[in-house]
């Protein structure tokens, strides 16, 4: 049984989605600011962690950012602010989707299903052994990375979309295309998300970020994983 945090202060809402997310059958505990939101996360083992942009004493995206210090937990960011610029903050700091007040509630329980699908669930999946490319380790059963053998922490949504390009080498994915394989066809959002999250990958997993050997971008097209890098001069 999954288990969830859910932050807010607006109580609320706070008590709908505990209860929407309790019928559901996932075990729910709740806090009401920024600060009461990162001892949670340090405290418990909580599964997927659903985090409001504006609160008080520090906001969502400080928590966010103080949360992803000690953990790769999937966060889910609430905001009553639509602008697309707030949307890329929110994946800078480290969020793995967004969703913008007010919502369906059927919606919020479709991007909590596939995010714990994406995350805790995917270690069911009969993954065959390691996968390795250059300095570059991936294991998928542990849901690990290392980069030159030190150990990297990926978030739920940068793990799956790394995954998604080592199994596939060589193939170029447009941001469309990743969009939909990896954030699922029930998210709505801006390419630019793709942009961000490859981003995030280079500065964690490559040695030169400016210039990456693997994850290479085929200009016009999309991204893909080179195995067989150009040497530098």
């Amino acid at each position: 049984m999954a288990k969830i945090l859910v932050v807010d202060d607006e109580r609320v809402l706070v008590k709908g989605i505990t209860f929407n997310l309790k019928n559901e059958g996932y075990q729910v505990e709740a806090g009401y600011d920024g600060e009461e939101a990162v001892e949670l996360a340090r405290e418990g083992k909580f599964d997927l962690i659903i985090l409001d942009l504006m609160m008080p004493k520090i906001d969502g995206l400080q928590a966010c950012m103080r949360i992803r210090e000690f953990s790769n937990v999937p966060i889910i960011m609430l905001t009553a602010r639509s602008e697309d610029t707030d949307k890329i903050i929110g994946f800078e700091c480290g969020a793995d989707d967004y969703i913008t007040k007010p919502f369906n509630i059927l919606e919020l329980k479709a991007r909590v299903r596939a995010l714990l699908r994406r995350s805790g669930a995917a270690v069911q999946r009969q993954a065959a052994g390691q996968l390795t490319v250059g300095h570059i380790r991936l294991d998928p059963n542990e849901r690990s990375a290392w980069k030159d053998g030190v150990s990297v922490d990926l978030t739920a949504k940068e793990f799956d979309l790394m995954e998604l390009l080592m199994r596939n080498p060589g193939r170029v994915y447009s941001r469309e295309n990743l969009l939909n394989v990896v954030w699922g066809y029930e998210y709505i959002g801006d390419y630019r998300t793709v942009d961000v999250h490859v981003r995030r990958l280079r500065e964690k997993l490559e040695l030169d970020p400016a210039n990456p050997e693997y994850i290479r971008t085929k200009w016009g097209v999309g991204y893909y994983l080179s195995s067989h890098p150009e040497k530098k001069k």
